[in-house]
């Protein structure tokens, strides 16, 4: 099925109704408003101010839906007020995406919208984001996971249709170790690195991690820091906002994200990076289960393995194999 098909099922998810969006204005969400804004009923977008976010984060998201034509609502919620999203565990993107999406659903049911969705896309389901659990409970629509697009189906379908999109909508507070504190100093730091960084290179996605005296750089065009030698001026700017020591990672971001799975004479493997609950996943699987232990669950062909091992076999292609992969992958629960 090509990357058309895809679009067409989504955009006849999203037919006739009222659709209320999480919308951060990043390819995922700036799709899902795009189609909505030509397809649906009336479509509401809303954007939470959680004052951790890149700068112009919400300037753009109010111009992308003035440009598409939709209603867009600005929430307000100041994460420095929530001491337990400050204490910054490693279930800080499960807390933050509760707190968010309980606000959004509630507005949404408030203004009568009946359909409310996130730009969650397939490649989601294939990295280490716990927050995909708040999806399900909260019982949000993924238009784009049931289309199953990935990120990079998402990316060139945008660029081929002049749809412009954010590049850099992820919170500043992951740019911190987890077990380690929040604080405003340190977001307003690594905030002040990214736009220097984005203001004197052609980058489009900058990351500065924080680890207290020193910070890791991650960028999608690592030739940009090394041309004219932008690293020493780069290097002397964060050195002055207090890191002693300033680092490149040398792997480029690369924000399109594909799924590829490994194939041979009929079977197919795949390592999750995370482990599965097989309970919840049972409650998902329901009478597909062929068989059933506390480590495994096996549905037809496909065996599924606590530790995130996904293995199956007797497929006639490597496509039939990858399209019976995706379509397990959202009744999959995880351990936060």
């Amino acid at each position: 099925m090509n990357i058309e098909n895809r679009i067409d099922i989504v955009k006849d998810i999203l037919k006739d109704k009222k659709v209320a969006i999480g919308f951060s204005g990043g390819a995922d969400s700036t799709l899902i408003a795009y189609l909505s804004s030509k397809v649906a009923e009336e479509t509401l977008a809303i954007t939470i101010d959680n004052h951790l976010m890149p700068t112009n984060f919400i300037n753009h998201a109010k111009n992308m839906c003035n440009l598409f034509g939709i209603r867009h609502e600005i929430i307000d919620i100041d994460f420095y007020d929530d001491e337990e999203f400050l204490s910054n565990s490693s279930s800080r993107c499960y807390t933050c995406r509760n707190l968010m999406y309980t606000k959004i659903k509630k507005l949404a049911m408030k203004e009568g919208f009946d359909f409310i969705c996130d730009g969650n896309n397939i490649s989601d389901l294939v990295n280490d984001r716990p927050g995909i659990l708040i999806t399900y409970a909260q019982g949000f629509e993924t238009p784009l996971i049931k289309a199953k697009l990935t990120s990079k189906d998402i990316h060139e379908y945008l660029d081929k249709n002049h749809v412009k999109y954010s590049k850099s909508t992820t919170c500043l507070a992951t740019r911190i170790p987890t077990n380690t504190p929040t604080t405003r100093e340190k977001i307003e730091r690594i905030s002040h690195g990214e736009d220097y960084i984005l203001s004197n290179t052609n980058c489009e996605i900058v990351k500065v991690r924080d680890f207290e005296e020193f910070c890791i750089c991650e960028v999608d065009k690592i030739s940009e820091i090394l041309e004219d030698d932008k690293f020493m001026l780069i290097n002397d700017e964060l050195n002055g906002l207090g890191w002693q020591k300033v680092t490149l990672n040398l792997s480029q971001i690369d924000d399109n994200d594909k799924i590829t799975i490994d194939y041979y004479e009929g079977s197919f493997s795949y390592k999750l990076p995370f482990k599965i609950n097989i309970e919840n996943s049972k409650k998902q699987l329901k009478n597909e289960i062929t068989f059933e232990n506390e480590n495994q669950i096996k549905i037809e062909n496909i065996e599924i393995n606590e530790n995130g091992l996904i293995k199956g076999n007797n497929f006639k292609s490597y496509e039939n194999a990858l399209d019976n992969f995706m379509e397990l992958l959202p009744k999959l629960r995880r351990n936060v």
